[in-house]
């Protein structure tokens, strides 16, 4: 469990093919840094870039740690085959203040980044997630991007999915690889837990009654 608070900006330094076909997943050795590993166990749970990872190796004065990611992971995420900047969150301990919302660091979908612009002090980030989502966003609800526990602005209905607009603060571009991104740029999406709750109550409120 996370509260999609990015702890660090880690790195994907190499990824590791584990067969020969599509079947197979890849293997990352992603950098954190020393300092960000002193704490961390073998098979404990980091979300890279939202996604739950379980550490398979762990060299804490180098400051790495491999994940193995199967190949049904990589194919409901983005950005986890191939190097490069990843946001990291340790998993929630019980006494920890739960800053941002409930996230599980299981990978909803991926959208697209439509736009990402300066307003301001800050920064306006539009997302156009797929359709299958449109039903858990919100005004003012919660939604997970690359890990990253953000507020829905707004949200905007397409044929081609549900465009939500996020503002960004400089804070959250400065401690986090949300800056990093540009239009076009595949990002992974987790809605509200609590979304999800409710939509499979209604739906089975609304179900027919089996005859006894």
């Amino acid at each position: 469990m996370f509260t999609g608070i990015i702890t660090r900006v880690g790195r994907i330094g190499r990824v590791e093919s584990l067969g020969a076909d599509a079947a197979h997943g890849v293997r990352l050795t992603v950098e954190a840094g020393a300092d960000y590993l002193q704490d961390v166990a073998l098979g404990d749970s980091i979300a890279i870039n939202g996604a739950c990872m379980t550490v398979t190796t762990l060299d804490v004065p180098v400051g790495a740690f491999t994940v193995d990611v199967s190949a049904e992971s990589l194919a409901r995420t983005a950005g986890l085959d191939r190097p490069g900047p990843v946001n990291l969150e340790k998993a929630m301990r019980p006494q920890d203040r739960l800053g941002g919302h409930i996230v599980s660091g299981h990978v909803d979908g991926v959208g697209t980044v439509t736009r990402l612009a300066p307003v301001g002090e800050s920064w306006n980030l539009r997302v156009l997630a797929p359709p299958a989502l449109a039903r858990y966003l919100a005004y003012k609800g919660s939604i997970t991007v690359n890990g990253v526990s953000l507020t829905v602005n707004a949200v905007e209905d397409r044929t081609d999915g549900c465009e939500v607009s996020i503002n960004l603060i400089p804070h959250t571009m400065q401690h986090t690889a949300l800056g990093m991104l540009g239009v076009g740029a595949r990002v992974n999406l987790e809605v509200d837990m609590i979304a999800r709750y409710v939509e499979r109550m209604l739906s089975l409120a609304a179900a027919p009654t089996a005859d006894r």
